[in-house]
């Protein structure tokens, strides 16, 4: 059974917790292969909402087994922190496993992320503060502490010494702060062992083996494809890989073992931080649209920034990660607009351009060319097939899915389970 993955189209927070728990009751594993507790998923059940940082969504799903791959990067106590949260509202947490591979977040990479950040400025990314950027650079310059490390207090004390030979130089002497200290960093690691460890597994082995006894595995990217660290809106994007081909190094599965491609689209569109946002909106409708859709960070609170649906975005995800199905969310969050403006193109420096710039700077520069539809009035959670709702909603979604690349398989029409019109199968 081919692998299934799941990926943002736009900034994050596109609603990909929903979809994944959607379909978790339907597959066999469901893995997080990017990113750390810098972004969240809110996932509505019944009266419930959990929200969730680093585990991935299919915690949440009974007979699902969750995974950490080993392309995140694990807070511990965040981690420990998530897991007697939903413990303690009765959700069994038994199944999770956790990548030895995956990289774990020291103290000295939150500080050093923080004190990075005010030292920049006006120039500064937006990034959340919780040491996630330090670890993927200590991963690719062979200085990061793995899971794995954690069982060997030896090479455990040599990784550390080796990471604040240099961190510390630059924390007293560059940004004026404490030293950290080695001891302090170990001892507080290993405090972690005897309860991480039984979750530790060689996860990629563990995966292949699923595939290969037709099970179902749900490949769940954080954050989205203009955050990716190649392919998004550089520099203010995350340091991690969240598209489609980022989830073959983030979980150890083959690029032929994929089969399907589902992206995860919001009705309008929101970006959180720093960097470019075309339709961004600093009017009436921009605050109508964060209060409606309650567009506020899952793990840092803050207000998101809010504009409208952005097409040539959409295409370029689904080029980049080869998308399959789209799956609209929140599109019940547009109800009351007399008209609804859909970004078709862009205006940069006075000529049009039909797909998303290639440089920094004309994206910089773009100026949205939109075009109108006629909005509705009515209310449309209620609606669990395309033809319950209002003519001009079903026209809206018709010009999105014409415009943005590929098929609309699923449209969220409220933030419950349930409040979902499935066109197509997702598997």
């Amino acid at each position: 059974m081919p692998a299934i993955v799941i990926v943002g189209a736009q900034w994050g927070d596109e609603g990909k917790g929903k979809a994944t728990d959607l379909l978790g009751s339907r597959v066999d594993y469901v893995v997080k292969f990017n990113g750390g507790n810098n972004a969240g998923h809110t996932v509505v059940i019944g009266d419930e909402t959990y929200a969730l940082h680093l585990l991935p969504s299919g915690i949440l799903s009974p007979g699902c087994t969750p995974v950490i791959g080993n392309g995140v990067v694990v807070d511990l106590a965040v981690l420990f922190e998530e897991i007697d949260a939903l413990e303690a509202r009765g959700v069994d947490t038994s199944k999770l496993l956790v990548s030895a591979n995956a990289h774990v977040i020291p103290d000295y990479n939150r500080t050093l992320d923080k004190v990075t950040e005010r030292f920049l400025g006006s120039r500064k990314i937006g990034t959340t503060g919780r040491g996630i950027g330090p670890t993927y650079a200590d991963k690719m310059s062979r200085l990061g502490v793995r899971v794995q490390d954690i069982f060997d207090e030896g090479i455990l004390r040599q990784k550390v010494e080796g990471a604040l030979e240099l961190k510390n130089q630059i924390l007293a002497k560059i940004y004026n702060r404490r030293s950290v200290s080695v001891d302090e960093t170990v001892d507080e690691l290993l405090g972690y062992a005897d309860r991480l460890r039984p979750m530790v597994a060689d996860t990629s082995l563990l995966l292949g083996e699923a595939l290969v006894r037709d099970e179902i595995v749900l490949l769940e990217a954080g954050q989205a494809t203009l955050l990716d660290v190649d392919h998004g809106t550089y520099p203010f994007v995350t340091s991690s890989s969240a598209t489609a081909g980022g989830a073959c190094i983030g979980s150890g599965i083959a690029p032929t073992q994929i089969d399907r491609v589902i992206a995860i689209v919001k009705a309008y569109a929101t970006r959180v931080g720093e960097g470019p946002f075309p339709t961004e909106l600093h009017d009436d409708d921009g605050e109508r649209l964060r209060t409606n859709g309650g567009e506020f960070g899952t793990t840092t609170g803050r207000p998101r920034r809010c504009g409208w649906y952005d097409a040539p975005i959409a295409r370029y995800a689904a080029r980049i990660n080869g998308v399959t199905d789209f799956v609209l969310t929140k599109l019940d969050v547009l109800t009351g607009w007399d008209r609804i403006p859909v970004c078709v193109a862009y205006d940069v420096d006075g000529e049009r351009v039909d797909e998303m710039p290639m440089t920094q700077t004309s994206f910089h520069h773009a100026k949205p060319i939109y075009e109108y539809f006629d909005g509705w009035h009515e209310d449309i959670s209620g609606a669990r097939k395309v033809d319950d709702l209002p003519v001009t909603a079903q026209r809206y979604i018709e010009a999105l899915e014409q415009r943005s690349g590929a098929r609309i398989s699923a449209i969220g029409v409220g933030p419950d389970r349930d409040e979902t019109i499935v066109r197509h199968d997702l598997l």
